[in-house]
């Protein structure tokens, strides 16, 4: 190619954002991508602002794909700089503080819980980066049977079906009408079958770091596969991660979550973490006939008090309440933690999460089970 056909320098880094929301799923055509740069040239803009102004003008992004259209610009512009939250989403974040004398000094993210075998107390608020890693066996099984094996529950529409606990009187009348009015055969309707609810709480405290990255990336290609699922995390806070996992590029995605997440690899306040979910009403409602899918160790250190009486809340609202945790590695597990022995009633499952393998066939067997 010529010199005087390459692409300006200053230009790729606007085309390669129009690249970026194509490759999760934006519509752009090649005269919006005309127009976009048009507008910039045109505007001299000064600021970040004004060069997101101009691609809601030319690029065209759904209403409905505001939030993720933001998100996207943050990420390619902004690049290591906090994400902003979107506007109306004050309540995404909610941040638990530890209520101390101040004596204690918080441990840095590598100093603390190096091993992953010890929970800790004290906040620690790093950030984190994901390293690019190929997608794993069970990841793919998930994304594979998801469709056909995550928990269903009856609709309140109904469907034709051969056999059914309902009379389809409509049907019913009119093939009478084709036979002189004799009715020759009942038809019959059944309720629609439709996804489940799903909430997803991950433990991204120190004792559960060497899990923290398969578990994130798990909670992505879930979020891919179900359009109906909600992901939190939790430690010292709680933080809600759903909007920045429905990114459709997996690095993207946990790149905008780890600007989200301020706690990892932190201290341990399960009990609260969860308390704090179940006081915001919005937050609530996602676990009301949901199924409950909570991956952590259970090592709090915080009043087990709280968290029992988070779990019977939860086990109240939801459909299925599983806990996955990995200690419970050998069959016929029963918890020693303070923790897990406090919550064993409450929960329908309290299984191995100790692995990807693990954690997907149990999300697979949902879809087979019923509510205790």
């Amino acid at each position: 190619m010529s010199d005087d056909l390459k692409l300006p320098r200053a230009a790729r880094i606007f085309v390669s954002f129009v690249a970026l929301l194509r490759a999760n799923g934006f519509s752009v055509a090649p005269e919006q991508t005309t127009s976009f740069l048009a507008a910039i040239e045109l505007l001299g803009p000064r600021s970040l602002e004004h060069i997101r102004r101009a691609g809601l003008a030319t690029l065209a992004p759904p209403p409905e794909r505001r939030a993720t259209y933001d998100r996207l610009f943050d990420i390619h512009f902004r690049g290591a700089e906090a994400i902003e939250l979107a506007e109306g989403e004050d309540e995404e974040t909610v941040r638990l503080q530890e209520e101390g004398r101040g004596d204690d000094e918080p441990p840095l993210a590598d100093e603390a819980n190096e091993s992953g075998l010890a929970a800790a107390r004290a906040e620690a608020l790093v950030e984190r980066r994901f390293a690019q890693v190929p997608t794993s066996d069970p990841l793919r099984q998930l994304s594979r049977e998801a469709a056909r094996r995550l928990p269903r529950r009856r609709g309140h529409r109904r469907r034709r079906a051969r056999s059914g606990p309902f009379a389809d009187l409509r049907r019913t009348l009119r093939d009478s009408v084709r036979n002189d009015g004799e009715v020759l055969r009942l038809g019959r309707m059944r309720r629609r079958q439709r996804p489940r609810k799903m909430l997803l709480l991950i433990d991204v405290s120190g004792s559960m770091k060497a899990r923290t990255e398969e578990n994130m990336r798990l909670a992505h290609a879930l979020v891919q596969v179900a359009g109906n699922v909600e992901v939190f995390t939790f430690g010292t806070r709680l933080t809600r991660v759903t909007s920045a996992l429905r990114l459709k590029r997996r690095e993207q995605a946990l790149n905008a979550a780890s600007f989200l997440v301020s706690d990892w690899d932190g201290g341990t306040r399960i009990g609260d973490a969860l308390q704090a979910f179940l006081a915001v009403p919005r937050f609530g409602g996602y676990a009301r006939g949901a199924a409950v899918v909570i991956v952590s160790d259970g090592l709090e250190r915080g009043d087990p008090a709280a968290l029992r009486d988070a779990a019977a809340k939860l086990s109240r609202r939801a459909w299925r309440v599983s806990w996955l945790t990995p200690l419970a590695t050998a069959p016929g597990f029963k918890p020693q933690t303070e923790a897990l022995i406090a919550i064993q009633r409450f929960v329908d499952d309290l299984v191995d999460g100790g692995s990807s393998a693990a954690v997907v066939a149990h999300l697979l067997s949902l879809g087979t089970r019923r509510a205790a």
